[in-house]
This record gives C-alpha cells, sequence and structure tokens, in this order.
C-alpha cells in the first residue's frame, strides 16, 4: 500500500492550471532539468517533510505536467532509478 494520499494530490492537481492530455505509457524524459527537479522532490519525501504537500508544490512551481505529478508520488516503484 502506497503511503502517499490520493486524495491529496489529485485535489491538488484538479485545481492547477489547464488539463494536458494524459501521456504514452512510456515517455521519456523531456530534459536533464526536469529530471533534477523530480529528483528533488523525491528527496524531500525521503527527508520526512511529514507530507507530501510541499513536493507537490514544488513540482508545480516548476511547471512538471500534472500526470507526471501523479506518477511520483502515487506510483513510487515507476520511479525511474538516478544514473
Amino acid at each position: 500500500m502506497s503511503p502517499y494520499r490520493a486524495e491529496e494530490i489529485n485535489g491538488l492537481l484538479a485545481s492547477s492550471a489547464p488539463r494536458v492530455p494524459a501521456a504514452p505509457a512510456c515517455e521519456l524524459r523531456r530534459d536533464l532539468r526536469q529530471r533534477d527537479i523530480v529528483a528533488s522532490a523525491i528527496a524531500m519525501l525521503s527527508q520526512g517533510h511529514g507530507s507530501i504537500m510541499p513536493a507537490v508544490e514544488y513540482l508545480k512551481a516548476h511547471a512538471i505536467r500534472p500526470h507526471v505529478i501523479e506518477r511520483v508520488m502515487l506510483e513510487p516503484a515507476r520511479r525511474r532509478m538516478l544514473a
């Protein structure tokens, strides 16, 4: 069972800016900058900030697409390993 609360993330994503169509099942990274932003958000989770909210807000503030935020926060098994 995932330690993250889907309703928290879904609520935040629903209130964000325009919806982006769903991405293909296997999407390539757009760039190294996005990789680093997502890695920083994951690090925030592992440091035990008590909530996923700061990580979600960080990702939104850096223009990470909602479907990527949802995948990263709700499906940790699908995260890519850092090289």
